[in-house]
Parts: C-alpha cells; sequence; structure tokens
C-alpha cells in the first residue's frame, strides 16, 4: 500500500526510538534502589537480631548460674546453722563438766578449812553451808557480832576466797535466855594455786605424809 506525506514532513523515527530507552531506564533505578535498601534494613535488623539474642541467651544463662549459687549458699547456711546449733550444745556440756571439775577439785580441802576458821574463832558456830558453783553461801550464829567479823577475817586470810560479804546479821529474837546473833555470809570460792594445780586423785599433803617411806 502506497502511503502519501501530505504535510511534507520527515516523521523523527531514530528519536523516538531513543525516547523509548530513555524512558526504560529512567523506571529501572529506583526500583534497584528500593531493593537495596530493603536488603540492607533486613541485613542490618538481622545483625541487631542476633547480637540482642545472643545477649539474651548470656542473661539467661548468668540467671541461671545465679539461681543455682543461690540454692548452694541456702543449703550451706543451713548447714553452717546446724553446727552452730550443735556447737552450742557441745560447748553447754563442756562448761558443765568443767564446772563440775571445779567443784570437785579442792572440796575436802575446802570444808577442812572452814571446819578449821569455825574451830578457831569463838562463840560461833555454822547451821548451814550451801556451794553454788564457786559461790558459798554460809548461815550461823554467834554470841556477838565480834566474833562474825573475826570469822570473815579469817575466811578472807585463808586464800580459798575472793570476796566475803556478810549478806545479814540480827540479834536472834528467838532465844530470849541468851543473847545471840545469826548471820548470813556469801563468798566466792578461789582455790590456793597449789590446790589448782594438783590432779584430783592426787592425795593431799597430810595424807601423803602418813605413808611410811619404802627402804631400799
Amino acid at each position: 500500500m502506497i502511503r502519501i506525506n501530505l504535510l511534507g514532513q520527515i516523521r523523527p523515527k531514530a528519536s523516538r526510538r531513543a525516547s523509548t530507552i530513555d524512558t526504560g531506564g529512567g523506571g529501572a533505578l529506583p526500583t534497584l534502589f528500593i531493593g537495596a535498601g530493603v536488603i540492607l534494613g533486613v541485613l542490618v535488623l538481622g545483625f541487631f537480631y542476633y547480637t540482642w539474642q545472643n545477649q539474651l541467651n548470656k542473661e539467661n544463662a548468668e540467671i541461671k548460674r545465679l539461681t543455682a549459687q543461690k540454692t548452694d549458699l541456702e543449703q550451706t547456711k543451713l548447714q553452717v546453722e546446724a553446727f552452730e546449733k550443735q556447737k552450742a550444745v557441745l560447748q553447754q556440756r563442756v562448761s558443765t563438766i568443767e564446772q563440775l571439775q571445779r567443784d570437785r577439785t579442792g572440796g575436802q580441802e575446802l570444808l577442812d578449812m572452814v571446819a578449821n576458821t569455825v574451830s578457831r574463832t569463838e562463840n560461833l558456830w555454822l547451821t548451814e553451808m550451801v556451794r553454788k558453783g564457786s559461790v558459798l553461801s554460809m548461815e550461823g550464829s554467834s554470841a556477838s557480832v565480834n566474833a562474825v567479823a573475826n570469822f570473815i577475817t579469817a575466811l578472807k586470810r585463808s586464800g580459798y576466797f575472793q570476796k566475803v560479804e556478810i549478806k545479814e546479821t540480827k540479834q536472834d529474837e528467838k532465844n530470849s535466855a541468851l543473847q545471840t546473833f545469826v548471820f548470813q555470809i556469801s563468798a566466792e570460792i578461789t582455790p590456793p594455786p597449789a590446790v589448782q594445780a594438783r590432779p584430783t586423785n592426787t592425795p593431799a599433803p597430810a595424807a601423803a605424809a602418813k605413808a611410811p617411806a619404802k627402804k631400799g
């Protein structure tokens, strides 16, 4: 078919092709940038997610370790408390045994000393004597207050007592025929070093002197 150009102008075919090529290239670049941005964002988010997940795993592991350590410490605390209670019981037993040993050591010498002191003090006699631990309580009667004072002085000089105190002294109202005084004395027992150092089964010096010497 023959076409006739009435206007006398030639249509620009080459420029039309170039325009089509330029339009296609301009639409591909934004798409490329968007895809690169999406990929970069995914990578960044993946990096942060990995970092946070790793940190979370470390924190969870630390929490488990601290929880196990807390459990061990609680068990150790219970064991220490049980040992402390057992130690207190054993210490009480040891204290009781030591107190009984102190009460038994020097008991005979103490009685002999008190008896001799009473016998050397005129117009004085004891009616009751009780020992509780290291404290000796004595009750008695005397014909005068001076006799009580002399008895206290003799007890202090004996070396068996660290502190001697008179609790009460008064005239005996029950005995109206004869003037007498009743008294109460407490003394803290501290045996002399010779008595403390001597074993329990070792005889007193007086008893040892009675044993006959063996001839070679």
